[in-house]
């Protein structure tokens, strides 16, 4: 635990609430969340979950109608045809992440990060034996990926590499055949890509396009936190390749055996109202 920093943001938010209790008028900067309320049809669908008794398990990999629908989100949105089964119900992007490193990672693999990047994802890593190694990305260039950089901080103990599109913090968004470029570059030295996706929706000027199902070695991960306003409800989603859905399955299980039964069900609404 010692190698595990605190999340600085929410150490920020302390203060900030503090300084509300005491009278101060502050604008909340310090932590990604969107300034509306959860839309009331998703707020409604959860109450309704509470007073029909929909309060008990749902699957680990998550509600069946709820993975559905988001496979036909993508569907729809992408035109990116997923199973049911590519896609796994969360609580939230983290358990997402978590997964993913505890199927991949095994101790002293490396796992490539950007940097500036989501500084939590080193402690994933590290809390499954893995090593994160940061390559550093560039200003001058206003922050794009470059795949020679990733081809020099690539080694043989490289096992992961995790990108985010639109990026956090910088907002950059990595084009689609770049993107393509990358998995295929690491699915020949037997590794994988992790594109984390939560900032979709967000971006309003120009097309983002997602990896789900682009190629058996991409994981995908988002969540209704931010698009869909509902950070506090702790809902996300994995689009997992099919042959790893089972020890997927499994490990959700142990870890925290199912998201929100009732946050699941507000999520569907999302979709359905």
């Amino acid at each position: 635990m010692a190698d595990i920093a605190p999340f600085h943001v929410m150490k920020l938010l302390a203060r900030a609430r503090a300084m509300e209790a005491s009278g101060r008028s502050i604008i909340h900067m310090e932590i990604g969340e969107p300034d509306f309320e959860t839309p009331q049809p998703v707020i409604q669908a959860g109450i309704e979950a509470l007073q029909k008794g929909r309060t008990h398990y749902t699957p680990a990999l998550g509600l069946p109608a709820l993975r559905q629908a988001i496979a036909d989100y993508y569907q729809v949105n992408y035109r990116c045809k997923l199973a049911d089964n590519n896609i796994v119900i969360t609580p939230g992007s983290s358990g997402a992440l978590q997964l993913i490193c505890g199927v991949l990672i095994n101790p002293g693999d490396e796992v490539l990060l950007t940097d500036p990047g989501y500084p939590c994802n080193r402690h994933f890593v590290q809390l499954m034996g893995g090593r994160p190694r940061f390559f550093q990305l560039s200003e001058t260039n206003n922050y794009q990926f470059n795949l020679d950089e990733l081809k020099k901080n690539w080694t043989p103990k490289t096992r992961m590499l995790m990108l985010a599109s639109p990026a956090n913090p910088t907002g950059v968004v990595l084009d689609e055949s770049l993107l393509v470029e990358i998995a295929r570059f690491a699915r020949k030295r037997n590794a994988y890509l992790l594109v984390d996706e939560i900032y979709h929706g967000l971006i309003y000027d120009t097309h983002v396009p997602t990896m789900a199902a682009c190629l058996d070695n991409v994981f995908v991960i988002n969540s209704f936190s931010k698009y869909f306003c509902m950070t506090g409800w702790r809902i996300g989603w994995l689009v997992s390749p099919e042959k790893f859905v089972e020890d997927i399955d499994k490990l959700a299980q142990n870890i925290f055996l199912a998201a929100s039964t009732p946050g699941q069900y507000a999520a569907l609404a999302a979709f359905t109202e």
